[in-house]
């Protein structure tokens, strides 16, 4: 094997902002370097991943959309924003290692159980909590805090009052167990 070429600085740059946005989403999704090398099939080597999150090599674009598929996420969500994209404003990836604040009313759905609701409810309700996710950025797929907004949504899909929404994901088993439920429309 041939050994990498050099960057020019712009390149270097660029591969160190991508492997710092690999790392976010890796972490996001609570994986050591070994745990996403055993979950690509040893596909990606833990040290090859490393370095490709340090900066230090380019990854092929065939190779970060394989990557994006074994951390199933969009492609895109692996490379960096440019200042002048919208969505660059977004830049807070979600810390799962912070203290979750406790806060009496929260919608949080349990993701592993979202798959077992059925039908045309089931397939608009993936969908609509996909386009969170991807608004969001949040890409940990075991859990997701519905914000009231969301919840409004989210009772037109269930063809449910908005508040009776947070009880309707509850009947359904998907609201995450001992949440509370929303107390009505503020």
């Amino acid at each position: 094997m041939s050994p990498e070429p050099e960057l020019d600085p712009a390149s270097a740059d660029y591969a160190r902002a991508v492997g710092e946005r690999l790392r976010a989403i890796r972490r996001q999704k609570r994986l050591s370097l070994q745990d996403a090398e055993e979950l690509s099939g040893q596909e990606f080597k833990a040290s090859v991943l490393g370095a490709y999150e340090r900066g230090e090599r380019a990854i092929s674009v065939p190779r970060l959309h394989r990557l994006a598929r074994v951390y199933q996420v969009p492609a895109d969500q692996l490379l960096p924003r440019d200042d002048d994209d919208p969505r660059s404003e977004q830049s807070s990836y979600l810390d799962l290692t912070a203290p979750v604040p406790s806060a009496p009313r929260k919608v949080i759905l349990d993701l592993s159980r979202l798959d077992e609701i059925g039908g045309p409810t089931g397939e608009m309700l993936r969908r609509y909590v996909a386009m969170i996710q991807l608004q969001r950025q949040d890409f940990n797929g075991r859990v997701l805090t519905i914000r009231r907004d969301d919840l409004r949504a989210i009772a037109c899909i269930l063809d449910t009052p908005s508040e009776r929404a947070g009880e309707r994901l509850a009947e359904l088993g998907i609201l995450l167990h001992g949440t509370p439920v929303l107390d009505g429309p503020n």
